[in-house]
């Protein structure tokens, strides 16, 4: 017998992440030159990291010869202050999907079971499979979470619900009252995962005051990660904060210095940094008003977001113009894993890569018309409004 087919049935069946494609790897199989493309696949900060993480970061690499800090101590202290929680709260990740995986491992086996909503993000299934757990997956509803029918969905064996807000890939959001009320209505023993991984992008108006229902339900956990508007998606450092009983859990699965010594050191930065947070959200609030103006030109459906990204649709022809994207320079997203193999997902960029963007999908789609270009006065219209 293949040692391989010693491993559990749940794990060889197990279809890995696909990641967006990286521009070295278009660039070999065009053969063009990296400079002439632009990657708009990955929902990464077009405006890299703020100057502060880059400093704090570029002094950290004096260091590296050592072990990070284990424990976390200075980023969890960070933390504690920005949002009002004990550090013995917090569980510090490779990014906010290390997080994802230590809380199904804590809380999930065979047997058990997770729920989840169709169009979510594809971590929450390769988590709960990973170890042998069962995925209940549940329709959206305008391609956003029921909660309804995903409370309903529950079962006694059920330990883990996975909420995405926004949601990715499709960006819909859900009230602050919608999910209170869904966290009131469910069994306490069963964990409330909240992945907020875009809420630095969200409008104040839409925020919800989720850190505040921590006292109230020891079974939430509230992901968040340094990746999105903070920039630092190639450091990997996520967080989630939890009742002290969860997170004591999590830290005993955690394996020692999974957060680097760089990626600390930028995070802590990158916290104390919020002019380039408001940079990064009035730039995303901008950019989005310019690729909904230019897919409204082109006759194109898309899905409203409130997250740095959009999903739109091309009927019958989304393969075709992503290839026709690729040929041009353009990364984009295919999220026919999501069930929706019609539709595309484009990451808001700079004004000039959101421009090149709509140009080459106006040629992938065979049309002339012309693509708008963005006023600034279009710009300062949406910032501090929702998209």
């Amino acid at each position: 017998m293949n040692l391989c087919d010693l491993a559990p049935v749940y794990i060889r069946a197990i279809s890995p992440y696909q990641p967006g494609k990286p521009i070295s790897e278009l660039a070999r199989e065009m053969d063009m030159d990296e400079r002439a493309i632009i990657k708009l696949a990955s929902n990464e900060n077009p405006l890299g990291p703020s100057p502060l993480a880059l400093e704090a970061m570029s002094k950290a690499l004096n260091a590296v010869a050592l072990y990070p800090d284990g424990s976390g101590f200075e980023l969890k202290s960070a933390l504690s202050q920005r949002y009002g929680v004990s550090s013995d709260q917090i569980v510090l990740g490779n990014g906010s999907n290390d997080v994802l995986e230590l809380a199904a491992r804590v809380f999930l086996k065979p047997g058990a079971s997770a729920v989840y909503s169709q169009h979510a993000f594809a971590v929450y299934p390769l988590v709960t499979q990973a170890v042998g757990a069962s995925g209940i997956t549940v329709r959206a509803r305008n391609y956003g979470h029921d909660l309804d029918a995903m409370l309903h969905a529950v079962m006694p064996e059920t330990r883990m619900v996975f909420i995405a807000n926004p949601n990715n890939p499709t960006g819909t959001l859900l009230t602050a009252h919608e999910v209170l009320r869904f966290l009131e209505r469910v069994s306490p023993d069963v964990l409330v995962v909240l992945d907020e991984a875009y809420n630095e992008y969200l409008p104040t108006a839409v925020k919800a005051d989720s850190i505040a229902w921590l006292e109230r339900f020891p079974n939430l956990l509230i992901t968040r990660t340094f990746s999105k508007a903070y920039g630092m998606a190639g450091v990997r450092v996520g967080f989630g904060l939890a009742h002290p009983d969860v997170s004591g859990l999590m830290n005993r699965v955690r394996q020692p210095f999974n957060v680097n010594s760089i990626g600390l050191a930028g995070a802590v930065a990158a916290l104390n940094d919020e002019e380039f947070v408001k940079r990064s959200y009035a730039l995303n609030q901008a950019g989005m008003l310019q690729i909904t103006t230019g897919l409204r030109q082109l006759g194109i459906e898309y899905i409203p977001s409130y997250g740095n990204f959009l999903s739109f649709r091309v009927p019958g022809s989304a393969r075709a113009v992503n290839e026709s994207l690729l040929k041009q320079g353009v990364i984009v997203r295919p999220i026919g894993i999501y069930e929706m193999p019609e539709h595309l997902r484009v990451t808001v960029g700079l004004e000039s890569e959101n421009q090149k963007f709509l140009k080459s999908l106006e040629i992938a789609l065979g049309t002339t018309r012309d693509i708008p270009e963005i006023a600034p006065s279009q710009a300062e219209m949406v910032r501090g409004e929702s998209v």
